[in-house]
């Protein structure tokens, strides 16, 4: 894929393209600046597979999904990303009474305090490495760790879709599969399209 391209159509897995002159990146996008990291993982996977396979013959789009996948956490909101996490979860353990469970919010301001702690970390739920949907469950206790997890159960239009997925594992399961399938066959290039890049942080 060319410069001209990108900028016409967009390049997959464009936030792994390092800033040039002539690239403006993702990756150093204010939104996404020291908030996406681990790029160095991709760049150990994309080298692996094409040492395997004897050549670039998988895509870094191909690779970043795979990793994804693998690292998936059950959330399914983009909040805005201006706010800092840290600041999102002190105002609401702080700042909110209604929509959050008072002993949660007790135990959360013992380990984020008022002032400093601000390398502390907090989980989304209790299985933070599993897939599952305990996540849902939180917010129908009023427990979601951010103002705006909560905002998807506090007497919207989503609060039907929570308690289904805090119901029923399986449904979530399922419908969150058929997502990713949307989102993949969302005009993928095949065959002699775009361009199979060598190193993830530059085009070739």
């Amino acid at each position: 894929m060319t410069e001209e391209e990108i900028s016409k159509k967009g390049c997959d897995a464009s936030i792994l393209l390092d800033q040039t002159t002539t690239i403006d990146s993702e990756k150093t996008a204010f939104a996404n600046n020291n908030s996406a990291r681990g790029f160095e993982v991709i760049d150990k996977i994309k080298s692996e597979v094409d040492k395997v396979c004897g050549r670039s013959i998988v895509s870094c789009a191909d690779i970043l999904t795979v990793a994804a996948r693998d690292s998936v956490v059950a959330v399914c909101i983009f909040i805005a990303p201006f706010p800092s996490l840290y600041q999102l979860s002190k105002n609401r353990i702080y700042n909110e009474t209604n929509s959050i469970d008072s002993k949660f919010a007790k135990q959360r301001q013992s380990s984020c305090p008022r002032t400093g702690g601000d390398s502390n970390l907090a989980p989304l739920d209790q299985t933070p490495s599993f897939f599952d949907t305990k996540y849902f469950n939180n917010l129908v206790a009023k427990k979601g760790l951010l103002h705006s997890d909560q905002e998807l159960f506090s007497g919207g239009q989503t609060d039907n879709l929570v308690k289904t997925y805090s119901r029923n594992p399986w449904i979530f399961s399922k419908d969150f599969a058929n997502s990713m399938i949307k989102m993949g066959n969302i005009k993928p290039l095949t065959g002699n399209q775009g361009q199979m890049r060598v190193n993830c942080r530059k085009l070739n």
